[in-house]
């Protein structure tokens, strides 16, 4: 066996060794990627399609019930009951609340006894006025004690006809103690709980009971900026588009957790002013709602059409980068080698991208793996299909 003084001394030559061989494995690593051949990446290539497009704005809004609804007390009384079940969908004329009747149906027979009393004191005041009349004929009455009859007369008649308004006027409060749903729809929660004293009268001192909206159809109430307005003003100048205050433009619309806009309606109104902080205009378009899948007040995406159909240069929307401030697309060049174009790009439809400029429709552009490619590099082209 070595002595442990031998051991040491080979112990920094073995060392030099191995820090030796670890230097030259890197240049190895080296030398051997500089030999190797750089490989072409492979890309797909597609040719922009031509088609007719219209293009569309897309707005952001919320829906409008058509009609709304408070249902307030036009007669004052203790509830006595509801007839529905918070947040139903109620019909024309069903019965929703009741207030006690008792007081009016008293109020109804007051008011019959008066009308017959009246009625009694009209044959009382024309048999008097036929008295005088008579007399004044025989000489034994003067004619100011006939005008006294005849208008006693009219005073009683004209009572008659106070007391049988009053009637009616008794009449019409028992039947306001039932309160019905003017208009078919939804209705919320009730506001009052049997028990409680209603107010009754006209406006908004009357005691508000619950609140209907209509639910099919329903409107989507959205606002177009100023710069739009006045373009599609002068599309329907130019023919190129009708207006909105005069047809019925087709809207699209999408909920929140919805791709595409598969929706359809039509514009039905145009605010006839402009926002005076905004500057904005307001639109409302109205959908069918079968389905109740529309709710008033929630959120949604619409998009109006924006101009008249046109033939269009499209590539897929995937094809499009960014270079700085730039939008660009790359193209099949000779010797499969990518040159770079710079574009003027358009509306989106079906995840094609309208090409204003920059393309003639004879390139074949990349679609997939523009984070690998750079303009003059050459590429293995994968050929796609047109797409419709």
């Amino acid at each position: 066996m070595r002595s442990l003084r031998q051991r040491r001394a080979a112990a920094p030559r073995l060392l030099a060794v191995l820090c030796l061989l670890l230097a030259l494995l890197p240049g190895c690593d080296k030398h051997e990627q500089e030999m190797a051949p750089e490989v072409a990446p492979v890309v797909t290539v597609v040719r922009p399609v031509q088609r007719q497009v219209t293009d569309w704005d897309e707005f952001t809004g919320r829906f409008v019930s058509v009609e709304r609804v408070e249902l307030r007390a036009r007669v004052s009384g203790y509830l006595d009951s509801f007839e529905f079940q918070d947040g139903q969908v109620v019909r024309r004329g069903d019965l929703l609340f009741r207030i006690d009747a008792r007081p009016f149906r008293t109020a109804i027979i007051d008011a019959e006894a008066r009308l017959v009393a009246a009625r009694s004191q009209v044959v009382l005041a024309e048999r008097e006025f036929e008295r005088t009349r008579n007399l004044l004929t025989a000489r034994a009455a003067s004619e100011a004690n006939v005008e006294q009859r005849a208008q006693a007369l009219d005073a009683a008649r004209a009572a008659v006809t106070q007391a049988d308004a009053a009637l009616q006027r008794a009449r019409l409060d028992l039947e306001f103690t039932e309160v019905r749903a003017p208009v078919a729809g939804r209705i919320g929660r009730h506001l009052v709980s049997p028990g409680n004293l209603v107010s009754g009268g006209e406006g908004s001192t009357a005691t508000l009971l619950a609140t209907i909206v209509t639910i099919d159809p329903i409107d989507f109430g959205f606002d177009i900026d100023q710069a739009a307005g006045l373009r599609y003003a002068r599309l329907a100048v130019s023919g190129g588009r009708p207006s909105s205050r005069d047809m019925q433009n087709p809207v699209q619309l999408a909920l929140a957790d919805e791709t595409g806009f598969p929706h359809a309606g039509r514009v039905v109104f145009v605010d006839n002013e402009a926002d005076a902080g905004t500057g904005t205009i307001r639109l409302r378009a109205r959908f069918a709602n079968p389905r109740d899948l529309f709710l008033p007040g929630g959120f949604a995406r619409v998009r109006l059409v924006a101009s008249a159909p046109y033939q269009a240069l499209l590539v897929p929307d995937s094809a499009v980068a960014t270079d700085q401030s730039r939008r660009v697309v790359y193209v099949l060049g000779e010797g499969d080698k990518l040159q770079m174009r710079q574009v003027q790009l358009g509306s989106l439809h079906d995840g094609m991208r309208v090409i204003r400029s920059g393309l003639d429709g004879s390139e074949e552009v990349v679609t997939t793996g523009l984070t690998r490619i750079r303009a003059g590099q050459a590429v293995r082209p994968n050929r796609e299909g047109p797409k419709s």
